[in-house]
């Protein structure tokens, strides 16, 4: 079982975020990717499903001769990440210029929250500051509150690893023509506004002009929301197109309501959307399910974490599998043709000797490097409180 990836090599700095979810997702598709951890507490959990399906070697990166080894790793792949700030992999000895000069067909994939350049480059931050500057957080949430704080999905999964191995990818595939690497500089600002692309464009389903919770797609209108049932469990329904919509009316009991004769009387919503919401109340969330789903209505129940992978579709689907003692989500998309390992975990530096064997390492070697702590094999303490700005 290989994946469409099989045969690509990619080196990984540790890091915490986009930069491992660029390595997964590749890992995922059968890229070999060795993740370089430092010694001492790790970079991120040592258990960690973004962490799977790589190889892992520890290296000391203040060393003259742990650099070389990263260097020496790189020489022979086709893509190199690391998600430092802007700079520190240059005073490291493993910046661009360095590592293109030897191997110059090398994809070096860089993601930052700012980019590498800017008024901002130097600035820390996070997900929640990288959104908000770049629109996406001002146009979620309901009318009237304050931005929510949503999940690190917007800037750090898909604006910024997701951005990032799509960039790789392209640029791997330009210099299998060319012969010529480049790099690849991914900002979480810039791939979360490219998320926003459809709300620069006017409508009712996009709409740049919309107040917060003023967008169909945010949540303002009834047929496109979130209810509580009668046991606290939510339903979610997005009933947009008229037939869909006319559909959850007549399931529903709505459909000779008056408030919901017009689907596009903005004023009707909000009396709308307060019937609806007396009407989920009426029911537990099983009992929706068995009248609603699998239908027309454009309905599901909000499943929690550990609902979700026990929901008969996403089990016929093999959306979620186990692995390692963790249940987590599979590999995606899937292909006809290939089909890629299930994920593996390696513990930091759990492959150490074998990486630097194949780097063409002899044993004397690899046992000089491992006695003068420039390598270790042995698992760092693990330190799950650590975390730094990126």
């Amino acid at each position: 079982m290989t994946g469409p990836l099989q045969g690509l090599r990619i080196v990984e700095l540790a890091g915490i975020g986009p930069g491992p979810f660029a390595g997964m997702m590749l890992a995922d598709h059968g890229a070999e990717v060795i993740r370089v951890e430092r010694p001492g507490p790790p970079a991120s959990f040592a258990q960690d499903v973004l962490h799977r399906s790589r190889r892992s070697i520890v290296v000391d990166l203040k060393r003259p001769e742990g650099v070389e080894v990263v260097a020496a790793l790189s020489r022979e792949a086709d893509g190199f990440i690391e998600g430092l700030r802007p700079g520190v992999a240059e005073r490291l000895g493993l910046g661009p210029d360095v590592l293109l000069k030897a191997n110059p067909r090398l994809v070096y994939g860089r993601v930052t929250g700012w980019g590498q350049d800017g008024p901002l480059a130097q600035a820390a931050g996070h997900d929640l500051n990288y959104i908000a500057l770049s629109g996406a957080l001002y146009a979620l949430g309901k009318a009237g509150e304050k931005p929510p704080v949503p999940l690190n999905l917007i800037g750090d999964f898909g604006g910024g690893g997701m951005l990032l191995a799509f960039g790789m990818l392209s640029a791997i595939l330009a210099a299998r023509s060319s012969g010529r690497g480049q790099v690849v500089d991914a900002a979480m600002t810039e791939g979360a506004a490219l998320l926003m692309s459809m709300f620069f464009n006017n409508g009712e389903l996009a709409g740049a002009q919309a107040p917060r919770g003023g967008n169909v797609l945010g949540g303002a209108a009834p047929f496109y929301d979130t209810y509580e049932t009668a046991d606290a469990g939510f339903v979610a329904v997005a009933a947009i197109e008229p037939q869909f919509y006319a559909e959850l009316l007549r399931l529903t009991g709505l459909a000779d309501d008056p408030d919901f004769q017009d689907q596009t009387d903005r004023d009707a919503w909000p009396a709308a959307k307060a019937k609806l919401t007396a009407v989920f109340r009426t029911r537990t969330r099983a009992q929706w399910c068995a009248l609603l789903e699998g239908g027309d209505a454009c309905f599901a129940p909000v499943l929690s974490i550990q609902e979700a992978p026990t929901h008969p579709h996403n089990r016929a689907r093999g959306t979620f599998i186990e692995a390692f003692g963790l249940v987590q989500p599979a590999p995606a998309p899937r292909y006809s043709e290939s089909t890629p390992r299930p994920p593996t975990l390696s513990a930091p530096g759990a492959d150490t000797d074998a990486v630097l064997r194949d780097a063409g390492y002899a044993p004397a070697r690899i046992a000089a490097l491992r006695r003068a702590g420039v390598v270790d094999g042995r698992p760092p303490a693990a330190n799950q409180n650590h975390r730094e700005p990126r």
